[in-house]
């Protein structure tokens, strides 16, 4: 389901002041699996006045980036043209359970999908990971729906969080990306 350009691989740390004892850095490949599963994704945002926001999407994993939609007119895509920086987060297995899973959180900034071949191929990957209710219509450098238009955003990380979740360990790596310390 996930598709990916090899090659973009992070620098990774273990953070030991919030980890378990013995506790190992998460691979950044268990990151990308996790969220090519994903299915709920929460996108922060900040309003113009400098409050945040923060709502639920849905997102699927290409190219080394997550991808999005939304409508020209929704609130998060009037914070991102004001201000390109947000946040992604989900977790993987477990979902809220305490003891078990990894959360992710992806820090990066937009950039706006519009080539048209980009654009079928994360079409198709819409339908394959959320099924037929999430086909979409590659139309003017954006996806129509019969809910309406929508513009695609691509986030790809320049930092990420990872908090794994155990029975008896937790742990929390860091994934820095070409200088996104």
């Amino acid at each position: 389901m996930s598709v990916s350009a090899p090659g973009r691989e992070p620098v990774t740390e273990l953070d030991p002041a919030y980890s378990s004892q013995g506790a190992e850095a998460t691979a950044w490949s268990a990151a990308v699996g996790g969220m090519s599963e994903a299915e709920i994704f929460w996108l922060a945002t900040v309003r113009p006045d400098g409050r945040p926001h923060v709502t639920p999407l849905l997102a699927v994993w290409a190219d080394d980036a997550l991808h999005f939609t939304t409508g020209p007119g929704e609130r998060k895509s009037k914070n991102l043209a004001a201000n390109p920086h947000c946040a992604l987060t989900t977790s993987t297995a477990g979902g809220n359970d305490l003891h078990v899973g990894l959360d992710v959180v992806v820090e990066g900034e937009v950039e706006r999908v519009e080539d048209e071949a980009t654009l079928r191929r994360l079409a198709e990957l819409y339908v394959e990971k959320y099924g037929s209710e999430w086909r979409f219509e590659v139309r003017d450098g954006g996806f129509d729906h019969r809910s309406g238009r929508a513009i695609v955003f691509r986030v790809e990380p320049r930092r990420a969080f990872g908090f794994g979740r155990g029975e008896s360990e937790f742990s929390q790596t860091r994934w820095t990306f070409d200088g996104g310390g």
